[in-house]
């Protein structure tokens, strides 16, 4: 078991734990199912299907909201914040809660990697790709692949974060 940082109501939950390069690797626990980790293409393919239902500028919009909050370290202010706005998508809220929960966290692991240069960014940069320029969930999740840490530096830059 990890440090648990947030339980659902319906007894789903999100911790840290051990994966293959740290401590931060994210886990989700649902109800009667095996823990682990999500992949980068099901949160994403979570989000593409919000956006067709609620816009992409709103799930991305929502998004930058917590991208804003995240620093290096889980905060259960923030954390309350992303239930208040997953909330306003009514029948969907839990789910948009555990997805932009685990977007947080990810993004928190991002921030605390050893000599990151880029941080939470990389996860904005998919995110983007997926939601603003219309790729593909797999376009998305495989964009950055090879590319040097300067060059995704560049593509943040020149997408304003």
């Amino acid at each position: 078991m990890g440090q648990r940082i947030k339980t659902f109501l319906d007894g789903s939950f999100l911790e840290y734990a051990q994966g293959a390069f740290d401590g931060w690797c994210v886990y989700l626990t649902r109800p009667n199912k095996r823990r682990r980790p999500p992949k980068d293409t099901e949160y994403f393919q979570q989000m593409q299907q919000y956006a067709e239902r609620y816009g992409a500028d709103r799930i991305y919009r929502d998004y930058v909201r917590v991208y804003d909050m995240t620093g290096r370290q889980a905060d259960s202010r923030v954390l309350s914040s992303i239930t208040d706005i997953a909330e306003t998508y009514g029948s969907d809220a839990q789910e948009i809660d555990i997805m932009f929960s685990i977007l947080y966290m990810a993004m928190i692991a991002e921030e605390r990697k050893e000599n990151t240069r880029l941080g939470k960014r990389i996860k904005r940069l998919g995110i983007h790709v997926l939601l603003k320029e219309n790729r593909s969930v797999g376009e998305a999740a495989d964009f950055m692949r090879g590319m040097s840490w300067r060059r995704i530096d560049a593509l943040c830059r020149e997408r304003g974060f």
